[in-house]
């Protein structure tokens, strides 16, 4: 499945500064029984975001409608522990979101992501610290994510860092594919080096 192409990314964030957020938060094991991909925007952080009875959680950041549209999470430390489900990088996705930066990923929780559209951005803790100040103090903050760049910018002030990512899943995002995607756009070179292969 193809997605979006991600380049350069300026939007709001939705601020969660707490450490250790599990993939079991993220989409609560309960609802990874769906055979179709389906409704993993509504069940995003799903006990985190809803009272017992349904209703929103109204001190919930997600919920919080000054933060509303916003393409970018900025999690705490350590974001996407636990299990490995791929199911939590999807309700990132379907949810509305492109990057996730953290100061600290679980690997697979961070490929899972680069393997359907998101990008997960790693900074330093000082960076990510001056992100959630800057966000409380004007919940109108923006931060630009330049992808061919690999920098990451508070637009308030001008303070950037830069990030690391695999070369090829940088390429993949540029270009909007997954793995899939990409051997289907090298078929003529797979094919061409298959011809010289000897029987």
């Amino acid at each position: 499945m193809a997605y979006d192409k991600f380049e350069v990314l300026t939007s709001t964030a939705y601020p969660l500064p707490i450490e250790n957020v599990d993939t079991d938060q993220i989409i609560p094991a309960r609802f990874l029984k769906a055979t179709e991909r389906v409704d993993f925007d509504i069940n995003f952080f799903r006990d985190w975001r809803y009272n017992a009875d349904g209703t929103p959680k109204a001190d919930f950041p997600l919920n919080d409608a000054k933060y509303a549209g916003s393409k970018i999470l900025v999690g705490g430390r350590n974001f996407g522990s636990g299990s490995s489900r791929e199911h939590a990088a999807w309700s990132v996705y379907d949810f509305g979101l492109r990057c996730v930066i953290s100061s600290e990923f679980a690997d697979i929780f961070k490929n899972n992501c680069l393997n359907i559209g998101v990008l997960p951005v790693q900074v330093s803790a000082e960076f990510a610290d001056k992100l959630f100040e800057a966000i409380e103090a004007d919940p109108k903050t923006e931060i630009k994510v330049d992808l061919p760049a690999q920098t990451v910018t508070l637009v308030s002030t001008g303070e950037s860092e830069s990030f690391a990512i695999n070369g090829y899943k940088k390429e993949n995002m540029l270009n909007g594919f997954d793995d899939i995607d990409y051997l289907k756009n090298i078929e003529n070179e797979i094919s061409a080096f298959a011809e010289k292969r000897p029987f």
